[in-house]
């Protein structure tokens, strides 16, 4: 039992007071603030899993967009999910058409001076042989779905024909001839455009289909203003394919069916 005079209790109270927060103060000593602010929510291993989840919950949502878009021009569900994985799965299949003679620059290596270590570029002109070929995803598969749209709705093709015409000449504009590769063009120019043209057209077409329009012009028009009109010219670009729908249009052609009905 401590016994306390009234004249030092409030001195003593203090100073074990001052002794408990310094002892406090140590214990804690070594977390720095940032240490005690910042800490994650839930375990590693589970923070992990979440990290991995990320891309595939894009993954979900980019299909049941592409679902939706195929949904709203008049297909099952499910056969909205086959013309989906058909086009993305054909994109990597090309079917031969023709072969022609081409000239292009050709990028070839040779040791410098510090050897192979660090080779240099040789730019050569050389004659080469280019196959024309068919994408199936970018090209074969867009234009059934297109021919199919007109055939279920026949009173479709007078627009349809004017947003084709329109899409075709912005195309062929906005196309860039890359050597070596072939044709390209800025991806979401084509999807834009033919999301612009259908609605412009339903307004002038009262009974017109504005999804129909947007998917079969935008379609069309990028195949033959970006590929078709500029196979003049891939006698002058050495690639050693030149796929209609393929390469650098194939990003044209599919976000075009797909962003244009959504669009509008």
């Amino acid at each position: 039992m401590d016994i306390i005079s009234p004249g030092t209790g409030i001195y003593i109270l203090k100073k074990r007071a001052h002794e408990d927060s310094h002892n406090t103060y140590k214990i804690g000593a070594s977390l720095s603030p940032m240490d005690r602010m910042i800490r994650a929510p839930v375990s590693m291993p589970i923070l992990l899993f979440l990290i991995i989840l990320i891309p595939l919950l894009f993954i979900m949502i980019f299909v049941n967009i592409i679902s939706i878009s195929f949904t709203k021009l008049g297909f099952s569900p499910f056969f909205a999910f086959i013309l989906l994985f058909g086009s993305l799965l054909g994109s990597f299949i090309n079917i031969p058409l023709t072969e022609l003679e081409s000239e292009g620059d050709v990028v070839t290596y040779r040791p410098s001076r510090y050897g192979w270590f660090i080779p240099e570029p040789v730019i050569e002109r050389r004659s080469l042989r280019t196959v024309i070929a068919a994408n199936v995803g970018g090209a074969l598969i867009p234009v059934f779905v297109s021919l199919y749209l007109l055939v279920k709705f026949p009173s479709m093709i007078v627009p349809v024909l004017i947003g084709i015409v329109i899409c075709v000449l912005i195309s062929y504009k906005f196309s860039i001839p890359v050597p070596g590769l072939g044709i390209a063009m800025p991806v979401f120019v084509a999807p834009l455009v033919s999301a612009l043209v259908a609605i412009v057209l339903a307004f002038i077409f009262p009974n017109a289909i504005r999804t129909v329009i947007a998917y079969v012009s935008g379609v069309l028009g990028v195949l033959i203003g970006a590929d078709l009109l500029n196979l003049n010219k891939i006698k002058s670009l050495g690639a050693p394919t030149a796929s209609i729908g393929g390469a650098g249009t194939f990003d044209g052609i599919f976000l075009t069916g797909i962003l244009a009905v959504l669009l509008v």
